[in-house]
């Protein structure tokens, strides 16, 4: 019996799962792919929202806010990479000028603070490389921008170690309430737990209806992206915005975290499982952001991506609480600005489930910091020091990102463990640079195999069935 079961592994799921572990109590965190954050965690715009978008009143609103006075203090104690770079909503006519002046009036009442707008004159300061033609823009010194996948495995990673069971590979089937408890059926056992949260992203009204008629409707929504190489990373100092449009926050120009510039999403109505890109859509994204940076090099790029946004089709606002099945919770509709508010729901979730008599006393053996070793990021003196007590990370196995063997190492022997490429890649920034995994692809895949003590052919690119390896060449046959 858990006093809480957990469904979804992404930042909503993780970041719970972590406030839950600082109290004494069972946790079981469900997920149905084989790694944490690797669905819309892992493909989204990686910002946190100053928060002046969501209307006033609304869970969006408050807990986009609440998170994003949170994130930077999180992230620290997490060892996350987060910057808090700004923001700026550019208006390129006069008619726009009246929606920046509507932003900033709801950015008030939302409690944003430290905005103001712009003249032309301050925006070329601050943005040499915006378009001439810009005439205004409202800035918001408080957004950020983050790693949101580092964000979720150090969550689970925590979470895991302060007591929480993580089971990957377990996609619920069924929930059935009894007297005061639920039966969650997985594809591979039967769980009995006094309170469940649904935090399964695009798939939350799919599990809503194995409890109950959901009251809201997902509707699974695309946002194609161009990643460029750091040569593009120093265009802009800021997270560049064009005035929102009914779809939207629309096309953003963004420098990332990790020095590269980020260009997109697109918005249009997909299927659960549509992470195509398109010509169509990445033509649209390249059109609109050259409006805002005309210099972007566009053949500059390493990595085209889509991620999917859940969206309620006729629910304005996220799905937060508790439900009329009591004792079934959900965090669902988790569309933009999910990123920004998932953390600052998770302190409010537990509050809510507190109400059952759960997770009341502390838990005295909580860890609720971590620091990892990051070669790059070392002087060459440092690195000298280190690589004299571990030799492995002398071993340069990704050039473009500077990560060791030693990195490799120590992500595969920390919970929870994955065989896959792009679980590396998540955990230690491997193959993220210019030649995308290129030359350290196969050296990575070699240690996998190693340190786990499984063969090549069953190390994965990342989820369930992404082969590398079938076999040796001439074994396979003509």
């Amino acid at each position: 019996m858990y006093d809480c079961v957990i469904i979804g592994a992404g930042i909503s799921g993780a970041s719970l799962a972590f406030e839950l572990s600082k109290y004494q109590g069972s946790v079981l965190l469900l997920e149905k792919n084989n790694d944490v954050a690797d669905e819309t965690t892992k493909a989204n715009s990686a910002i946190i929202h100053a928060g002046y978008d969501p209307e006033n009143g609304t869970y969006m609103a408050k807990y986009n806010v609440e998170g994003n006075k949170l994130i930077p203090k999180i992230c620290e104690d997490l060892d996350v990479h987060c910057k808090k770079i700004g923001s700026l909503v550019v208006a390129f006519e006069k008619e726009e000028l009246a929606t920046l002046h509507a932003i900033y009036e709801r950015g008030l009442q939302n409690g944003v603070e430290g905005m103001h707008i712009i003249d032309q004159e301050e925006l070329q300061e601050m943005e040499p490389n915006i378009n001439p033609n810009a005439i205004a823009a409202l800035y918001a010194p408080t957004a950020c921008i983050v790693n949101p996948w580092e964000l979720a495995i150090a969550y689970s990673e925590l979470a895991i170690q302060n007591g929480v069971d993580l089971h990957l590979e377990e996609a619920v089937t069924a929930i059935q309430k009894q007297a005061d408890y639920f039966l969650v059926t997985t594809e591979k056992g039967v769980y009995e737990a006094k309170t469940v949260v649904n935090a399964a992203g695009v798939a939350c009204e799919k599990i809503t209806s194995m409890v109950m008629e959901p009251e809201y409707h997902i509707q699974p929504n695309k946002g194609e992206y161009y990643l460029l190489d750091k040569t593009q990373g120093g265009l802009v100092h800021h997270v560049i915005f064009q005035c929102p449009t009914a779809k939207g926050k629309g096309i953003l120009v963004a420098p990332t975290v990790h020095g590269n510039l980020i260009v997109g999403p697109t918005s249009e109505n997909c299927g659960e499982t549509d992470t195509a890109t398109t010509l169509e859509g990445l033509s649209f994204v390249k059109e609109k952001a050259l409006k805002s940076v005309p210099n972007i090099n566009f053949r500059e790029n390493i990595r085209t991506f889509c991620g999917i946004r859940a969206r309620s089709s006729d629910y304005h606002d996220f799905v937060i609480g508790e439900s009329k099945v009591s004792g079934f919770y959900q965090i669902a509709g988790m569309k933009s600005p999910g990123l920004s508010s998932a953390s600052a729901i998770a302190i409010d979730m537990v509050k809510a489930i507190q109400t059952k008599g759960l997770f009341t006393e502390s838990n005295p053996n909580a860890k609720v910091t971590r620091k990892l070793v990051r070669f790059q990021e070392m002087s060459h003196a440092e690195r000298a020091q280190w690589i004299e007590k571990h030799p492995q990370y002398g071993r340069i196995i990704c050039r473009c990102e500077t990560i060791s063997e030693g990195e490799i190492i120590d992500a595969l022997h920390r919970s929870p463990t994955v065989a896959s490429l792009d679980a590396i890649k998540r955990r230690c920034n491997t193959g993220m640079g210019r030649c995308q995994g290129g030359f350290c692809g196969p050296r990575v895949q070699e240690i996998i195999a190693r340190e786990l003590n499984i063969s090549q052919e069953d190390v994965l690119k990342d989820k369930k069935g992404s082969l590398v390896l079938l076999g040796q060449t001439k074994e396979i046959g003509d």
